[in-house]
């Protein structure tokens, strides 16, 4: 039976350890910096046992599910600790600075930087589900620096799980994607709740006239501002870069407005219809 420990026992880490648990039958002993998360993980079930971080030297996996800036300096410090066959591995959202901070160390191999691609507007050990992760994507970056063993290893955790593994050489690139497929779609939907609740001071009426459009749109601004915070500082280069991008096109859209070029109007809302095609076409090749 494997034993594997589970670092950070939020969302992604507390549903990583259900799935584990009852793909694997692997005995999940759990770390966190919060005692109550730690105490709420061993009270519903999720990890078997609370540890610390010596544990990792008696395990054949480690998972990484901190805030990613909290990732490196975690990371070097598990990497010092283990032995020469355990797999190490993240789930943050960026991987540049973990790559780069890990990249000269003599158990490299060892660490396999990934990012599954799911969520949930939730929080905290509470919110881990079993399922979070069926049919969804898992990123792996530097595969090349990883040793062979330790890749198919992940793969084979996150086949458990449903999910299809897919490969990038550059963290960096990773980060640019991620910038524009989801850190900006979290930024939007903050920035959205934040505009229409400083325009309508009654909050009865925004919940009386929200549809189904605005409920979804701000969804995710209900996610925990512990988590996306370093997400933003952490990929801020190209986080920038996308929403300087996004603002010129409100900027296009509301000129347009102004000026009462509907036709103008209709076409960008056409032309950008065609998105239903490419994210239909993505799923189908991912089944």
């Amino acid at each position: 039976m494997q034993k594997i420990v589970v670092i950070g026992l939020g969302l992604i880490g507390g549903s990583l350890a259900l799935e584990l648990k009852k793909n694997t039958w692997a005995t999940i002993y759990g770390i966190d910096s919060n005692p109550d998360h730690l105490q709420k993980a061993l009270d519903l079930g999720i990890i078997f046992e609370k540890a610390t971080l010596d544990r990792v030297q008696e395990v054949s996996a480690v998972i990484i599910a901190v805030p990613v800036d909290k990732i490196p300096n975690l990371a070097l410090k598990v990497l010092d600790l283990i032995h020469e066959n355990t797999l190490v591995f993240d789930v943050g959202s960026t991987k540049h600075e973990v790559c780069k901070a890990i990249r000269e160390h003599p158990k490299r191999a060892n660490f396999v930087a990934a990012h599954p691609i799911a969520g949930t507007e939730f929080s905290g050990p509470q919110a881990a589900i079993y399922d979070l992760f069926s049919d969804k994507i898992n990123i792996i970056c530097e595969q090349h620096l990883s040793d062979k063993k330790m890749i198919e290893r992940t793969v084979d955790l996150f086949e458990k799980m449903k999910m299809k593994t897919v490969f990038m050489d550059s963290a960096q690139q990773h980060d640019k994607h991620i910038a524009y497929v989801s850190h900006l779609s979290h930024i939007s939907s903050f920035m959205l709740g934040k505009t229409v609740l400083e325009i309508e001071e009654d909050e009865k009426k925004i919940f009386n006239m929200a549809g189904s459009g605005f409920e979804s749109t701000v969804r995710l601004a209900k996610s925990n501002p512990a988590t996306w915070t370093p997400i933003f500082m952490e990929n801020k280069k190209y986080i920038l870069q996308s929403l300087n991008e996004y603002i010129k096109n409100l900027e296009k859209f509301k000129q347009l407005l102004e000026t009462k070029e509907d036709q103008d109007i209709f076409d960008i809302m056409k032309d950008t219809n065609r998105i239903k095609k490419v994210l239909e076409g993505i799923k189908n090749n991912n089944k």
